[in-house]
This record gives structure tokens, C-alpha cells and sequence, in this order.
């Protein structure tokens, strides 16, 4: 079953197009890996999808139903939720405290009462189940500014999980950890799958993410050059072009 459908996406700053008309779909379950140098539109991509960037042109269809003019909250509440490439908590709050936050975020308006309702029993038992989820829980009173990198990283998926989503966008959930970290990340993301959670994934650690994909689609310059089962997409001469640039496309692979 097709649970996101992206149409002509297309997004212009000033005189450059960061996207260009580009089309791609989401299969139910499944883990896409929306791949490409820097600069590729990836970002931007994940803006348009998640609401906090409205696309000058085309249409993103969640589940049957358009929605491209949607906020970014309305689109949470849709079931899409996201983490993203620089992490930032709340770093003077604990871990369960920062879940508790977006656990409250489909029932309260504003932050004093979110601030009120970190007292409850069941919701503090709700954010340690979610920690308890991504490895957490002996974390949860530690105050986020003091966790280093990687448990930031499981953090910020925690609060993604809060949200209750059918799909979750990930933007370089593995950049800047080390590869054991890296290879804990990336089995937590194979979890979400088999918890019945479609993912799509932006990551630049392509070794890694690559035996991690179920698809990839890849963006250069902004428009969409690739796609396809992985192995099917390393080897395409475009995709090896786009990233002759860039270090090489087989030291990523």
C-alpha cells in the first residue's frame, strides 16, 4: 500500500531551484533512502514533506490525502513525524522531560501547560517507555545537555516516537556517531520497521544506510537523477557522476 506519494515537487530561493519537479513514492513499511551530495535538495525535501517549508509547486499526498499546504503541526497530527540533522533539545530539561514535551504536544496549546502536565504519573510512565525504546531509560533523568552525541541522536528519536507517527522522516540520524554507534542507530531504525513504521531516511554514511534501505532515490542539483533497489542505483552512471565530487561514490560504498 502507497503511504506518501510526492508529485513535481519543486521549491525555489531567489534565483535557485532547490528542488525540481521531483516524484517519488513511499510503499507502507518500507525504508526509502532519499540519498545525494551536499547541496542535492535532501533537506529541503524533508521541509516540503514535513510542513515547515511550503513548495512553490506540486503536490505530497500522506495516506490518500493532499497535504501540501499543510503546517507543520497539522502535518504531525497527520501521523508524520521527523528528527533533524543538528540536534537540539531542550538541553536544561531531562531526557523524559523533553519526551514528555512532545507527548503532550496533541493535547495541550502552550507551553505552560505543557509545563504543568510533566507532573502526571502516566505520561512520565509514557516518555519511559518511549526512551525505554531507543536504549534510554537509565538516561532518563539526565539532563539533555549533559548526553553526548549519540544518545542526543536517540533522544531526538524519542521525541519523534512520541508523536505517534505512521511515518518518520530521519535526517542523518547516523551522521557524526562512530561505527558501532552508527550500527546501534541503524538497528533501532530496522526496529521501527518491523514496529510497522514506514521511515525515510537521509544519510550521508552510505555503507551503513545502504544495507539498511528497502529503495533509494537520489537528488543532484535538486532534481531526482535516480531510483530504485539499492544495488540497481550504485551502479548507475549518474548516480557515480553525481558523486565524483564528493570523495567518490565506492570510497562511500
Amino acid at each position: 500500500m502507497r503511504i506518501l506519494e510526492v508529485v513535481g515537487l519543486t521549491k525555489r530561493f531567489a534565483g535557485l531551484t532547490a528542488l525540481d519537479a521531483v516524484s517519488f513514492t513511499v510503499e507502507e513499511g518500507q525504508i526509502l533512502g532519499l540519498f545525494g551530495p551536499n547541496g542535492a535538495g535532501k533537506t529541503t525535501c524533508f521541509h516540503c514533506l514535513s510542513g515547515f517549508t511550503s513548495a512553490d509547486g506540486g503536490r505530497v499526498i500522506f495516506d490518500g490525502r493532499e497535504i501540501t499546504s499543510q503546517t507543520s503541526h497539522e502535518v504531525a497530527r497527520m501521523g508524520i513525524a521527523r528528527t533533524f540533522q543538528i540536534v537540539r533539545p531542550f538541553r536544561n530539561l531531562t531526557a523524559a522531560e523533553n519526551v514528555t514535551v512532545a507527548l503532550g504536544s496533541r493535547h495541550y496549546t502552550g507551553a505552560t501547560a505543557l509545563l504543568g502536565s510533566w507532573r502526571g504519573g502516566g505520561t512520565r510512565r509514557q516518555a519511559l517507555d518511549m526512551l525505554d525504546r531507543v536504549g534510554l531509560a537509565a538516561h532518563a533523568d539526565r539532563k539533555a545537555g549533559l548526553l553526548p552525541l549519540g544518545m542526543l541522536k536517540r533522544l531526538e528519536l524519542a521525541r519523534a516516537l512520541a508523536l505517534k507517527p505512521r511515518l518518520i522522516l530521519l535526517d542523518e540520524p547516523l551522521g557524526g556517531l562512530s561505527h558501532q554507534e552508527a550500527e546501534a542507530a541503524a538497528a533501532l531504525i530496522s526496529n521501527l520497521r518491523a514496529e510497522g513504521i514506514t521511515v525515510v531516511l537521509v544519510e550521508h554514511q552510505m555503507r551503513v544506510a545502504m544495507a539498511l534501505v528497502d529503495r533509494v532515490v537520489v537528488l543532484d542539483h535538486g532534481a531526482l537523477i535516480a531510483s530504485g533497489p539499492p544495488e540497481r542505483v550504485r551502479a548507475d552512471p549518474k548516480v557515480i557522476e553525481a558523486y565524483l565530487g564528493e570523495d567518490g561514490l565506492e570510497a562511500r560504498l
